[in-house]
């Protein structure tokens, strides 16, 4: 039984290296928030599952095939009639992206607590829950609180990554919909500031994580980008610094891919600030390449680069 598992959404992904109204030819990939997590985790050597729903479009098999191919267990996705989400993305100078998304009414957004196996999530150590999953649909609101709740009952953590999409709803309806979960929350990984600011009315990361940890999360990490990561638990607070490199390629996934390799190393019962750090490492090589997924580094890289920073005594909090 997988260790980790995550509900949401994934997307078919067409890649283009120029403005869309110029480029002649995509490159096709997936990704999505709650998807990109699991393949930083399973890189890592977690056991993961995702739950969601998959269409039957001519990209059901695709997707499902990619997702078996990362190590991650399909058997609570649900296939359904309908069709999968697609987005365009075109990559500028120093990572910066430009995205045009297809999704409403995608097979994810249909999914409802009825798809959910109490069993299944009863037998898992954390399952995480995207904001995007919440703002997708109703139903799927509902399905991510009604997970939320079975984990509670069967003493599985809870992890809650808020993601603000103001595309998909307003500030408002996003911050109604997070209080209504983060009771059920026990490790939070917002991003800040601008995100939590528009999201909760708070401007600094202490702020943020002293609100949040004030509905029972014992852990919360306040993803800052190049900044660094802000960590609250019981145990205290401090910035855990970026891991950077000399060339960033792309930006797409960098906080999934923290939030992976952060879970990841809670399950393998690392202390929340060495977990911090391995996601920091996680996050900062994966930029170097494109993709959400396609560039996250194999877990030597990422165990080897770790070690050797860990070593540079005034990098470290």
């Amino acid at each position: 039984m997988p260790d980790i598992l995550s509900l949401g959404e994934c997307m078919v992904e067409f890649f283009a290296e120029e403005p869309l109204a110029e480029a002649e030819q995509v490159q096709k990939a997936f990704a999505g928030d709650a998807l990109n997590l699991l393949a930083a985790a399973s890189r890592l050597g977690s056991s993961c599952g995702f739950l969601s729903r998959v269409g039957n479009d001519p990209f059901q098999k695709y997707l499902l095939n990619g997702w078996e191919n990362l190590g991650i267990d399909t058997s609570h996705v649900k296939r359904v009639e309908g069709r999968n989400g697609i987005y365009f993305i075109s990559i500028y100078g120093h990572g910066e992206r430009d995205f045009t998304y297809y999704r409403a009414g995608s097979a994810p957004s249909t999914m409802t607590p009825a798809d959910l196996d109490p069993d299944y999530i009863a037998q898992a150590r954390v399952l995480h829950i995207s904001g995007i999953a919440q703002a997708i649909s109703e139903s799927a609101r509902a399905t991510a609180l009604a997970a939320a709740r079975i984990a509670n009952e069967a003493h599985v953590c809870v992890s809650f990554d808020p993601n603000l999409r103001p595309a998909l709803w307003s500030a408002a309806e996003a911050r109604a919909a997070a209080e209504e979960l983060l009771p059920h929350v026990d490790i939070a990984l917002p991003s800040g500031p601008e995100e939590s600011e528009q999201l909760f009315g708070l401007a600094t990361a202490e702020e943020t994580a002293d609100y949040l940890r004030g509905f029972g999360a014992y852990a919360v990490a306040v993803k800052l980008g190049a900044a660094g990561v802000y960590l609250s638990t019981e145990d205290g607070t401090g910035m855990v610094p970026a891991f950077t490199v000399s060339h960033v390629v792309d930006t797409t996934g960098a906080g999934d891919a923290f939030n992976g390799a952060f879970l990841h190393g809670l399950v393998e019962n690392m202390p929340p600030l060495e977990a911090a750090r391995l996601g920091m490492v996680m996050a900062g090589l994966k930029v170097r390449g494109r993709g959400a997924i396609a560039s996250l580094p194999e877990k030597s890289e990422v165990e080897a680069a770790l070690a050797a920073w860990e070593q540079k005594s005034d990098m470290l909090p």
